[in-house]
């Protein structure tokens, strides 16, 4: 695997949930930098270090409101 995929998306309470796209990988972050080091350690935690993907992209999604 070269890349594994993480939706991230802004929490209601404050800061930040990821889920990996085809994988049972979740984590969580107060802050994007403590978002990515826990993506980074999560991913860690999950493989191998020979199946390990080489890249992790992260897919923000955010949500707008307009009142109509």
């Amino acid at each position: 695997m070269n890349e594994i995929i993480f939706l991230v998306e802004e929490d209601i309470e404050g800061g930040y949930n990821a889920k990996a796209l085809g994988e049972s990988i979740f984590t969580q972050g107060e802050t994007v930098e403590e978002l990515r080091a826990n993506i980074r350690d999560a991913v860690g935690c999950h493989y191998d270090q020979a199946s390990k993907p080489k890249m992790i992209r992260l897919h923000f999604v955010s949500e707008e409101v307009l009142a109509a």
